[in-house]
């Protein structure tokens, strides 16, 4: 897949996934994710996809500190309800990343590895997000605020011109590089302008 070249500047993670290791997917169960896979996922790359690749991956390093993060243990509670906004996107990556579902997850070998109903929608929660492990109980909560990286000015004709009938290749090429270029801006500006919150 040819996608723009900031893709591969994102950090990537390693998770470990020990119902990969045990079925032989991945050596060790050591799984690497990039951001050029949530966008596969997703189909699109936006200020969403960015912010939740920002949000879950933020979260993990917070909560394993040097270890490595432990894929299905990871339980994710949003305060919106699944079909509010853009919160389905954000879960879908969420979920990629950490192995969490509702209910129509892995259900399991002989009690373990069961990835079912470690996502839940509209919690009683401050942040957008909560992550926590199964293991330690220790959480994390975090939200995602974009508008420190305001899009260009001519973002919005620019759309209009490439979503129009008579659009030509160039005014949709246009477009898209202003569009990819606020996420690579949100990518690379998120910690030092804190547009990750925890508590």
């Amino acid at each position: 897949m040819a996608y723009p070249a900031f893709f591969d500047d994102v950090p990537t993670i390693t998770l470990q996934d020990p119902l990969s290791r045990l079925l032989g997917a991945a050596d060790g169960g050591l799984i690497e994710y990039s951001f050029a896979e949530v966008v596969k996922l997703t189909g699109h790359s936006c200020p969403t996809v960015a912010g939740a690749w920002l949000m879950t991956t933020g979260a993990l390093r917070r909560l394993y500190g040097n270890d490595i993060p432990t894929r299905g243990e990871i339980s994710v509670q949003f305060r919106a309800s699944a079909t509010e906004g853009v919160t389905g996107v954000i879960a879908s990556v969420a979920g990629f990343l950490t192995g969490a579902t509702v209910d129509t997850g892995f259900k399991g070998l002989r009690g373990r590895y069961d990835r079912r109903h470690l996502m839940s929608f509209s919690q009683p929660i401050e942040g957008d997000i909560r992550f926590e492990r199964l293991d330690t109980g220790q959480g994390v909560t975090v939200s995602f605020d974009a508008s420190p990286v305001p899009p260009a000015p001519r973002m919005m004709p620019s759309l209009f011109l490439a979503m129009g009938e008579g659009a030509t290749e160039e005014e949709r090429a246009a477009f898209a590089q202003i569009w990819q270029d606020r996420v690579r801006r949100i990518l690379e500006q998120a910690e030092p302008l804190q547009l990750v919150k925890y508590s």
